[in-house]
């Protein structure tokens, strides 16, 4: 099932126990294009924690109950690693969080030829005798976050640039429950184009400037005008899809292994 993210803001996150909270943010890494995190806002159940549940453990959005089901019990939350409502997630805490729930680092398949995680959570001991800098370096670098995963909200707004010109900005994305990719960035093309609204896929970003609040795509204002538009998320569907992938010549997701 395909779903923009944002509807799901607010939506109740259920346990198979009770419910644990809302649905504050999704965290994704902008390399395999795949939701890493859900960000949970626990209200006065847990104050001042930051609840964060793999992708893997998401069961499928309920929109006429407004439910986000997750394969975790209330007493698994609770019991989780520690994190503070404002504290940044590390790399050493990411490790904890696999561990501790004993999820894949490496779950879900990636369309864009790069895995899951962006580098390894944990490095491996050193050998022979411990060296002191080697050590403050790994501790360094454990604290450190990761570069490739950012925050949905955060991104969303940022401005469209193809290769001749700005198209518009970041309106929304748009996911596959089954195994949580970004499957197309939905872009609101503003005054550029009547207000038009287009998807496009991630095999067209080119680069995403973090200071500039800037997405570059590899194709032309042309391109864009001449493709397919989505009017809502419910015409989305295969053969919508091919006449897409076919208007650019994007590798189709019907031809990956799911």
């Amino acid at each position: 099932m395909l779903f923009v993210v944002s509807v799901l803001k607010g939506f109740a996150v259920a346990a198979s126990d009770g419910k644990i909270g809302t649905v504050n943010d999704f965290l994704f890494d902008d390399q395999s294009w795949k939701i890493r995190w859900l960000v949970v806002d626990t209200g006065a159940w847990l104050p001042g924690r930051k609840v964060l549940v793999h992708a893997s453990a998401l069961g499928e959005p309920d929109p006429a109950r407004r439910e986000l089901p997750v394969k975790l019990t209330k007493a698994q939350v609770g019991g989780g690693p520690d994190l503070g409502e404002h504290e940044p997630l590390s790399r050493q805490l990411e490790s904890h969080l696999y561990d501790y729930y004993g999820w894949d680092p490496t779950w879900g398949v990636s369309y864009f030829g790069v895995g899951a995680m962006a580098q390894p959570l944990s490095l491996p001991p050193l050998a022979g005798e411990p060296d002191v800098e080697e050590a403050a370096e790994a501790e360094a670098l454990a604290n450190q976050q990761d570069p490739h995963l950012r925050s949905v909200e955060e991104v969303t707004g940022y401005h469209i640039q193809a290769s001749d010109g700005e198209i518009g900005h970041l309106e929304s994305f748009v996911v596959d429950h089954a195994n949580w990719d970004v499957r197309y960035l939905g872009v609101d093309t503003s005054n550029w184009w009547g207000g038009q609204h287009v998807l496009i896929a991630p095999f067209a970003v080119r680069e995403i400037d973090w200071a500039d609040r800037h997405i570059l795509i590899n194709i032309t204002r042309d391109q864009v005008k001449t493709s397919p538009p989505c009017d809502s998320i419910e015409m989305v569907d295969e053969a919508y899809e091919r006449m897409l992938h076919g208007h650019y010549g994007w590798p189709g997701y019907w031809y990956y292994p799911k």
